[in-house]
């Protein structure tokens, strides 16, 4: 018993020394752009249109009203827009006869934005990107695998789309990553023009702090889920 619980202690003392190494590793990393590259790099991993899409697949896995489907809309309407002989495919999981449902919600996103109704169409049994992709090649809407097919989604999620629709019989596919767009207005100013309690440290000039840190520890999660997603679909041979 004894010798158990020496080797459990020695178990938890080094998990822990490991997490504490990590958590300030990833703190250090933080102040610096290796998050940021590593997210861009994902984003632009494949994604560049030579071609002009016949097909303009949505891939989503989130309800709208959100942060990443009002970006996707947008980004899918404005390539809509761009190609117009394009079709538009909204994939997102769910019934289709929900009229208040992520997918009718998407679409009359994109007629807002000046999508014509007739240019859309559906994909809601997927449930995965390996499932979306393989129900879009299995589908009446693609006659051919060969046509030029582009992706809408998140940047981090880039890389996986694009191998995951190859692996499916795409062989012309190319990205449209969803990068947000940052202010141009200086945000800097002057603590003490604000009043307040002077005994606190004046943070106003410190946008690395105020924002350019937190930004990179949250590109940081993205990234590591991003690659351990990459790394279980590369073993189950999705991509």
């Amino acid at each position: 018993m004894k010798k158990k619980s020496s080797r459990a202690a020695r178990f938890v003392k080094y998990l822990l020394y490991i997490s504490g190494c990590t958590f300030f590793l990833l703190c250090a990393l933080a102040f610096t752009k290796v998050p940021f590259w590593a997210y861009y790099n994902l984003g632009n991993c494949n994604s560049r249109i030579t071609k002009p899409p016949v097909t303009i697949v949505l891939l989503s896995g989130s309800g709208i009203p959100s942060e990443s489907g009002l970006l996707l809309a947008w980004y899918t309407a404005r390539t809509g827009k761009t190609y117009p002989a394009a079709r538009i495919v909204i994939s997102i999981p769910g019934e289709l006869s929900d009229s208040t449902g992520a997918a009718q919600l998407t679409a009359r996103e994109l007629m807002l934005r000046g999508i014509d109704k007739r240019q859309i169409d559906f994909e809601c049994l997927g449930r995965n990107t390996r499932e979306q992709a393989q129900k879009l090649s299995a589908g009446k809407t693609f006659a051919q695998l060969s046509l030029p097919l582009t992706l809408v989604t998140s940047p981090e999620h880039m890389k996986r789309s694009v191998l995951c629709f190859r692996k499916c019989g795409f062989t012309n596919v190319s990205g449209m990553p969803t990068f947000e767009h940052s202010l141009e207005s200086d945000l800097k100013f002057k603590d003490s023009d604000l009043k307040g309690n002077r005994y606190v440290p004046s943070i106003g000039n410190n946008l690395q702090f105020r924002y350019q840190f937190w930004t990179q520890l949250k590109l940081e999660v993205l990234v590591l889920r991003e690659y351990f997603g990459l790394t279980y679909y590369r073993l189950r041979g999705w991509i």
